[in-house]
C-alpha cells in the first residue's frame, strides 16, 4: 500500500482518497508551523503522529453521519479546524457537493482557518461569530467536537435550528454518564459509534431533539 495511505489505514473504509491524505499531511505541516506563533493546538500534541491520530483520524470518523442530501454542514466551535477542515477535505476529494460552514469566535483562529481553506481550495466558509448570538442555525448536519457540554448543545439546537437533520457530538470517557444524565431532561433519538482512536470515547448521532 502507498505510504501515505498506510498512515490513514484506520479510515480507508470511508472512501478517503490518496489526495485527501496528502491534504491531511499538508494541513498537519501548516498547523505545526502556525503553532509556533499562535496557540492553535496544545504544545504537547504538536507532533505529526499525535495530530494525525488524535485530531485528523478522530475527526474523519464523523464523515459517515453527514447528511449528503443537505446543502450545508455546520461545525460549531471549530477551533483549529477539527473536525470541520478534515471533513471538508474528505468531501472535496470525494466530489460531494455539500458546503461547510465553520463557526469560530476567535479572531486569530478564524484567520488561520481562512488561510487553510485558501491553501487547500476547500468549499468552506469561516464565520467569526459567537454561536450563541446567531439567530438561526439551519444546516442539515451540525457537528461539534469538544465545544460545549451535551445539554448546552441540545438547548442551542432546539432553540436555534428548525430544519436540522442531525447533531453529531464527540463524547469522552465520561460520555455514557453524560448521555444518561442528559436524557432525564431531553428526549431524542440517537445512535452511538465507538471511537477509532480512543477505547473510552464514542460519537453520538442525535435526531428529533425535544425538551421534556
Amino acid at each position: 500500500m502507498d505510504e501515505v495511505l498506510t498512515k490513514y489505514k484506520k479510515i480507508d473504509h470511508f472512501n478517503v482518497s490518496r489526495e485527501a491524505c496528502l491534504d491531511f499531511e499538508r494541513f498537519i505541516d501548516y498547523v505545526i508551523q502556525k503553532n509556533k506563533i499562535l496557540n492553535i493546538i496544545g504544545k504537547s500534541t504538536e507532533k505529526k503522529e499525535i495530530i494525525r491520530e488524535r485530531h485528523i483520524i478522530d475527526s474523519a470518523q464523523a464523515i459517515e453521519f453527514i447528511d449528503l442530501n443537505s446543502n450545508y454542514v455546520y461545525d460549531l466551535g471549530s477551533g483549529a479546524g477539527f473536525p470541520g477542515i478534515i471533513l471538508g477535505i474528505i468531501l472535496k476529494n470525494r466530489g460531494d457537493k455539500i458546503k461547510m460552514k465553520l463557526f469560530e469566535k476567535s479572531y486569530h483562529k478564524s484567520i488561520f482557518l481562512r488561510e487553510v481553506v485558501r491553501k487547500l481550495n476547500l468549499d468552506i466558509e469561516i464565520i467569526q461569530k459567537d454561536i450563541f448570538q446567531i439567530e438561526e442555525l439551519n444546516a442539515g448536519t451540525i457537528i461539534s467536537r469538544a465545544f460545549k457540554p451535551m445539554p448546552v448543545m441540545l438547548k442551542l439546537i432546539n432553540e436555534k435550528s428548525r430544519e436540522y437533520k442531525n447533531l453529531v457530538l464527540f463524547m469522552g470517557k465520561n460520555g455514557k454518564k453524560v448521555l444518561e444524565e442528559t436524557r432525564k431532561d431531553w428526549k431524542f433519538e440517537y445512535e452511538e459509534k465507538k471511537s477509532l482512536t480512543s477505547e473510552n470515547s464514542f460519537l453520538v448521532n442525535i435526531k428529533n431533539i425535544k425538551k421534556i
